[in-house]
């Protein structure tokens, strides 16, 4: 009897541990997926992520380490997710009480891709370990894949919380935020549309801004510089000649930085902490030196992941993402300065980006006396900017300055 019993509670403990064990691998399975993106087939720990979408209640955070790295190479093209389209939205940073706001379109196609309250910062208080672990899953500078987590921190938990919006209505005017986008196309010669632009209430520009000069065409106030760790540096060696100095630098600027890549946040912790850069392409370099003394905390913004791959995602999504090189490919600084300022204005004109005519132009507006060709870099897709530009003009989105006359300021040499 004793033996038929302990057979029996045998039985029971077997079944009993069975069963356990089947429980938790059931609930392992639930926590792994597998993606088949690339070359390989990849397999890690599931996390939650932590996405803001305002309005609406926020999931609990439940990751503390990082995923395992994830690589470029090990995709053959964009590697699509699940959560590729979702974004982190913010409270609206402003009333809109423009009439004629560009928020206020009725064009279908524009407002089913538009989101007015994208996320458009990053700072030290929107970033956690889910939030490390979804950006992971984006090539630079839409995430942080291929990176280290205490690499790329080391500067992030830097940055301040912006204490207010990019831009304001101006006191005593219409309550809209006019806007003008200057870039550097050759098209701006002979233009003189220069009191045109700083007749606004903001001008933004990027990259190499010479304007000493050439203020009849191109204007001579800056509001906003966007600009990445590479093109404040570089500028001034490929500008040089032109007259160019340093970056813009009119009193109260504000700076938005486009982190490209790790050079970016190896610059953003020298520039934030006030000292040389450690390490990288730009070791020993100060960065607070090319900025003339108008570097304020409180009025340099870095543009967050979300934002960036949204615009390529819904605006700028080249074909070229699905070749091999698809890594390097992303919008130029130029595209993401006027989709920076369709989020922050109500009222956006571009001038200097490319149009259909681009061939009659110089590449640059700086190259006034000898006629060059528009130089395409395997990088972006300027086509497919020059489309859209002239799409959104024709939605009235944008206003984008165009000629039709052949451009009279290629004169021959002096």
């Amino acid at each position: 009897m004793a033996s038929q019993i302990s057979r029996i509670f045998l039985l029971l403990l077997v079944m009993t541990v069975s069963l356990v064990v089947f429980i938790l691998s059931q609930e392992s399975l639930l926590k792994s997926w597998t993606v088949f993106s690339g070359k390989h087939e990849l397999r890690w720990e599931n996390v939650f992520f932590d996405i803001n979408l305002w309005g609406q209640e926020e999931k609990t955070a439940v990751a503390e380490t990082p995923i395992p790295l994830l690589y470029r190479g090990n995709f053959t093209k964009l590697p699509q997710w699940d959560f590729d389209d979702v974004y982190n939205q913010d409270a609206p940073p402003r009333p809109t009480t423009c009439a004629h706001s560009l928020r206020n379109s009725q064009d279908e196609n524009f407002k089913k891709a538009f989101l007015p309250n994208i996320r458009l910062f990053l700072h030290k208080d929107n970033i956690n370990m889910s939030e490390w672990n979804r950006l992971s899953h984006f090539n630079n500078p839409f995430g942080f894949m291929d990176y280290k987590y205490d690499d790329v921190m080391a500067s992030v938990k830097l940055i301040p919380k912006p204490k207010e919006p990019l831009l304001l209505p101006k006191p005593g005017g219409d309550g809209c935020v006019h806007c003008a986008v200057v870039g550097t196309a050759g098209i701006l010669n002979g233009s003189k549309v220069g009191a045109e632009i700083d007749a606004h209430d903001y001008v933004f520009r990027m990259n190499g801004a010479v304007t000493k000069g050439y203020e009849e065409d191109v204007g001579n106030r800056t509001s906003v510089y966007v600009h990445t760790a590479h093109s404040i540096t570089a500028s001034p060696y490929f500008f040089g000649k032109y007259g160019y100095k340093s970056a813009p630098h009119d009193e109260g600027i504000k700076y938005v930085l486009i982190p490209e890549g790790m050079r970016d946040f190896q610059w953003l912790e020298g520039l934030l902490k006030g000292q040389e850069v450690s390490g990288g392409q730009f070791n020993k370099k100060w960065p607070r030196d090319y900025y003339s003394g108008q570097y304020n905390e409180s009025r340099f913004y870095v543009l967050h992941q979300d934002f960036l791959r949204y615009v390529r995602n819904r605006f700028l999504k080249s074909p070229n993402l699905n070749k091999k090189f698809w890594p390097i490919v992303r919008p130029t600084n130029g595209a993401f300065t006027l989709f920076l300022a369709l989020h922050t204005c109500d009222t956006v004109d571009a001038y200097g980006f490319m149009t259909d005519d681009y061939m009659k132009y110089s590449n640059y507006y700086v190259q006034k006396y000898i006629k060059t060709k528009v130089i395409f870099y395997a990088n972006h897709d300027y086509n497919l900017e020059k489309n859209t530009w002239k799409d959104l003009h024709n939605r009235k989105i944008i206003k984008l300055y165009q000629r039709t006359e052949p451009e009279s300021g290629t004169e021959k040499p002096k």
